[in-house]
């Protein structure tokens, strides 16, 4: 017998669209009535015979297909960090006026792609009232920069900052309401289809995020009283929000205070927190997004001192040092690799096979809970809480200039969301890195980033919708 859900979408698509063959109605995409509803609730059906009763209802908002076909036909064009570096190492005003128009066409092409993923979905999974939130969030969006004419002046720039700005806040929902969303559907689609999914839109997100980010950092630069128009930029200094020399050594001592400090926060004052120390190639550096690297070096730290700290709380002699957390880097001719180490028991075996599913895995309700109390979210290092204050990020420490979201969410430091992991091997695979973990069960964990050296990789998205692409 089939879900509840798909029970009362099938009956919907039978009402709502052209005649169906037998079983196929409720896999049917949401494109089949023309758009996905964008406004959900949930109601109690006292006759429906199956289930609770419960299901959703919604109301369908028209729009023209044929505008959003025009900008899904167009190509995503992909950036490499050294194009960004590039680019906007000597900022003149019309390299600014240049960088405005690329945003101003990218962000609705790409914003296209995903909505158009969104309308190949199962009726019964776009019309979660979670996944609708953010398909409303994403037309709005492709609806106002698709509107916005040739930027030709500094002033037309401006404009287009405003709007970009007023989209980044308004998408710090999205995070949390896509990962409500597939946990509320699992079971509705298989694991791995939610996963891809989620996969691609996040990434897609990251994207967006990447190219208004830098935009919006390249006319901060601009009209800064110190610059000079034309001048070359220092190797030591941001292009944007790309760090030129991101030397590894310093960005895990940041993170490792960091996390320290949430440890310290989020147990008991007495909790012995393990040391973290850092061998191999200290020189190692390469260009990168800092706030991406902090996030995913924040991640795999605080999951393996939490760890640590458990399992030497279980051990014999609690109250002597808790075992080191080792990172080793290494560089090699076009990579950056960092291991790290800890003797936190490893990852339980029921756990294992969900390690990077969005969708699936014990504590579900859980997750669904504490996702809850997490209204928005940048996925940032900066926006973890301690003693009543946010962190603070590298970028902002050595620039004075942190990221334009890093001040407008906050988590506390002991909010577990079950998403950390997925989110930072998305993070990683995006500038053409690898994310891998090997657990010895009863042992430890050795976690794996491999990150690319020369900054010559363009960034992994999809550039056309990527069903359509199929």
């Amino acid at each position: 017998m089939l879900p509840t859900a798909v029970h009362n979408a099938t009956r919907t698509l039978r009402l709502t669209s052209r005649p169906q063959a037998r079983g196929k109605a409720s896999i049917e995409p949401a494109r089949a009535l023309l758009l996905p509803p964008v406004a959900s609730r949930l109601v109690i059906d006292h006759d429906n015979p199956v289930g609770t009763g419960r299901r959703w209802m919604h109301t369908a908002k028209w729009r023209p297909v044929q505008v959003l076909d025009d900008w899904v036909a167009k190509e995503a064009h992909p950036v490499s960090l050294r194009q960004l570096m590039v680019f906007g190492r000597s900022l003149t005003e019309a390299r600014l006026i240049s960088s405005a128009n690329y945003v101003r066409t990218e962000l609705p092409t790409r914003i296209a792609h995903r909505i158009r993923d969104m309308q190949r979905l199962p009726y019964v999974v776009v019309t979660n009232p979670h996944i609708s939130d953010v398909y409303e969030l994403y037309y709005t969006a492709f609806d106002t920069f698709r509107r916005i004419k040739e930027v030709k002046t500094l002033e037309d720039n401006e404009r287009l900052c405003k709007e970009i700005s007023k989209m980044l806040r308004a998408h710090l929902t999205v995070i949390p309401k896509l990962a409500m969303g597939i946990l509320e559907c699992s079971g509705l689609m298989p694991a791995a289809a939610l996963d891809h999914f989620m996969n691609t839109i996040l990434r897609s997100r990251i994207s967006r995020r990447v190219i208004a980010e830098q935009h919006l950092a390249l006319t901060e630069t601009f009209h800064a009283h110190w610059f000079s128009p034309g001048a070359r930029l220092s190797e030591s200094e941001f292009i944007g929000e790309v760090f030129i020399k991101c030397v590894a050594k310093d960005v895990i001592e940041h993170c490792a205070k960091a996390i320290q400090d949430l440890a310290r926060s989020a147990n008991e004052p007495d909790t012995k927190v393990p040391e973290i120390k850092i061998v191999g190639h200290l020189d190692a550096s390469f260009p990168y997004i800092l706030s991406h690297l902090e996030y995913i070096i924040g991640e795999l730290l605080r999951n393996s001192v939490q760890a640590v700290i458990e399992k030497h709380q279980q051990s014999k002699d609690p109250n002597s040092e808790p075992p080191p957390i080792e990172v080793t880097l290494c560089e090699a001719q076009q990579h950056v690799i960092i291991r790290i180490s800890d003797q936190g028991g490893g990852i339980p075996r029921d756990v294992l096979p969900y390690l990077w599913s969005f969708g699936k895995g014990p504590l579900k309700n859980q997750r669904l809970e504490n996702l809850g109390q997490v209204p928005l979210m940048a996925a940032t290092l900066q926006e973890l809480r301690v003693d009543d204050r946010n962190l603070t990020g590298l970028q902002s420490e050595r620039s004075g200039h942190d990221s334009s979201l890093s001040s407008l969410s906050t988590r506390p430091p002991n909010l577990r969301l079950g998403m950390g992991l997925p989110l930072s091997r998305v993070y990683a695979e995006y500038w053409a890195g690898s994310l891998e973990l090997h657990s010895l069960e009863g042992y430890g964990v050795d976690a794996f980033l491999q990150i690319s050296k020369l900054g010559n990789k363009n960034e992994q998205l999809a550039t056309r919708a990527a069903m359509d692409a199929v």
